[in-house]
């Protein structure tokens, strides 16, 4: 999981390259290098770190030239060095990666063979030196390039310079990269967020492609070598977008986001008129084959999808399986056609969540995908797209993503539930209206924001955390426990409260604050026994319920009251001062909260 970016115009490539580079390092950020050209040489500056420690470098030494790839790395071979960072060169060949070379120790053996040297434990040196033997070979760079990617095994986006040569070429195979169109100028990167401020204008490449760019423009050949023509398309995103807009991180300005993003994804998706959901990218699906739902995803997307299972259940009578994506392809699920596959993914690139989605529809299930960002993988391959508009998350641990998708789940269940007549329809008016209310009392809690601050200067310095929910708040506090884990380096573990007694009651004492979800549902009188049992073991209770006379609320550390809403839409307003408690822990602890060490946001390798 790496960044890549390229530029070719008649600005300086250097200042180019390294704001871009600063906008991807949420995609790694072990190492960070860059390759700019004159026209006649290529200079490599590189560096164990950020992109601040690199960018301290190159001040020192300006970089002159108007052509330039660059690179931020999350190590998969070679451990984090300078040695070890992007651009790699071969004699007059320079390259950037992302992904995995399934096959380099072949390919590195066979050309040692011919004399060719490595200096770097990573897979992705074979790579130059693949393309520098086939340009020996008589092959121009393109041709050269063409045969070299013929010879690899796995998923990669490439950006490849040559000394002399004044041309940029992007090559793509399962790992994403699109092309910036300027006003006589181009890009290459990972990402759409990297080139917001210099164009809205990109072209998505698919699988096979290799992108030519010179300065008369763009040529693109598919994987049999024939010009094709990829659509230009523009990306409503603003360079304010993926600023932090005054606050310390971005996970905190995309917490806050909330309302706003929340209140896009709903929009233009109630047909009022009507009392329904209305989904466009669904008007073709065959309804009446769908003999059982599947949901797969990784990490907070997977929460999402067991929260989608409740949803789904209660209100359609229809049975859901949920599968870890990097658990689904290996354990033979018995998937076949008359299923219905939903995959969730915020950057629509995650690797195991394709692999999915590719084996589901081997098997001959109808594939939807909900993700956030324009253009990715898996947007394109499944039969359906449902976005999110969450805007750009560039906060590692997600936020928004996963209070979007939950909000597109909800609506996937009512456009559901009203074409198969299992509900009626003054219900699922009555279930609109309070989707409506969401972002006004997701509003409510971060205006109490204030009082979680306190709450988390309170437990920061403790080692463990347990978090209890039962029903749909189960993952619910899956999710609030991965968060403290992910940013605040805090052993937290989430479990369904009627398991306590199962195992997790051995931890319980003074020094394990076990964080409740206990809202005035059905599972509120289990939970007050559950509350009870941790009490009476010394633990130390965070009480987070809709209810401002909770039972339990007088014999508990601390409560924090949440708005009432439907069963169905509880998580979106809960989980709020769960993401808000591993912040505030984090940032007093002093983490990199946007870049968590060993974690990257957008994961594109198994």
């Amino acid at each position: 999981m790496c960044g890549i970016v390229g530029y070719i115009g008649k600005n300086r490539a250097d200042q180019i390259v390294i704001e871009a580079l600063k906008r991807l390092e949420y995609r790694g950020y072990d190492s960070a290098g860059v390759a700019i050209g004159d026209g006649q040489r290529i200079r490599i500056i590189k560096k164990k770190g950020k992109v601040d420690d690199l960018k301290r470098l190159i001040d020192k030494d300006e970089l002159s030239g108007t052509i330039g790839i660059g690179h931020t790395r999350w190590a998969t071979h070679g451990v984090p060095s300078d040695r070890n960072a992007h651009p790699f060169r071969a004699h007059d060949i320079v390259v950037v990666h992302n992904g995995i070379i399934e096959n380099h120790l072949e390919i590195k053996e066979r050309l040692k063979k011919k004399g060719y040297r490595f200096q770097s434990d990573t897979d992705t040196e074979v790579i130059p030196n693949l393309i520098l033997y086939y340009t020996r070979e008589g092959f121009d760079l393109v041709g050269a390039v063409r045969r070299a990617v013929k010879d690899l095994k796995g998923s990669y986006a490439l950006a490849i310079l040559r000394e002399k040569e004044r041309i940029l070429v992007g090559v793509r195979h399962e790992s994403p990269l699109l092309i910036g169109v300027g006003d006589g100028e181009y890009f290459i990167a990972s990402d759409a967020p990297a080139l917001i401020s210099k164009t809205n204008r990109f072209i998505f490449l698919e699988d096979g492609d290799i992108a030519v760019l010179t300065d008369d423009g763009v040529r693109i050949l598919d994987r049999n070598g024939e010009n094709v023509e990829r659509e230009i398309r523009e990306v409503n995103w603003t360079p304010m977008m993926a600023e932090k807009g005054g606050f310390k991180h971005f996970m905190l300005k995309e917490i806050y986001e909330q309302p706003s993003s929340i209140s896009d994804t709903i929009l233009g998706r109630i047909l009022e008129e009507k009392g329904e959901i209305h989904f466009e990218e669904l008007e073709e699906m065959p309804l009446s084959r769908i003999r059982k739902f599947w949901m797969v995803a990784c990490g907070t997307s997977y929460h999402a999808c067991l929260i989608g299972k409740y949803i789904f259940e209660r209100n359609l009578k229809i049975p859901v399986e949920v599968d870890l994506a990097s658990e689904f392809r290996y354990r033979e699920p018995p998937v076949r056609k008359g299923d219905f596959l939903i995959l969730i993914s915020q950057s629509g690139e995650t690797a195991d969540t394709i692999a999915a989605m590719r084996e589901g529809k081997k098997r001959g299930a109808y594939t939807l995908s909900i993700c956030n960002v324009l253009g990715s993988t898996l947007s394109r391959e499944t039969d359906s797209t449902i976005f999110t508009r969450a805007g750009p998350e560039i906060g590692v641990a997600s936020t928004k993503a996963f209070t979007t998708q939950i909000a597109v789940l909800f609506m996937l269940m009512l456009f559901f539930a009203s074409r198969m007549k299992t509900k009626e329809k003054k219900e699922i008016k009555k279930m609109i209206s309070e989707l409506k209310k969401i972002p006004h009392k997701v509003n409510e809690v971060l205006e109490g924001g204030a009082k979680i601050e306190e709450m988390s200067k309170k437990y920061m310095y403790y080692k463990n955390f347990l978090y209890l929910g039962r029903g749909i708040n189960f993952p619910t506090v899956l999710e609030g426990a991965l968060k403290l884990k992910e940013i605040s380096y805090i052993h937290a573990e989430g479990y369904a409260a009627g398991e306590m007694k199962h195992g997790p009651i051995a931890l319980i004492d003074e020094r394990m604050p076990v964080l409740c979800l206990s809202p005035g549902d059905s599972t509120y009188s289990k939970m007050c026994s559950n509350i009870e049992e941790v009490i009476s073991r010394q633990g130390k209770v965070i009480l987070i319920t809709d209810m401002d006379s909770h039972g339990m609320a007088k014999k508990v550390e601390d409560v924090f009251v949440v708005p009432k809403t439907i069963y169905e839409l509880q998580p979106i307003v809960s989980v709020i001062p769960l993401q808000l408690f591993a912040y505030h822990i984090a940032n007093f602890l002093g983490t990199d909260v946007d870049q968590p060490r060993n974690l990257a946001k957008s994961v594109t390798v198994e």
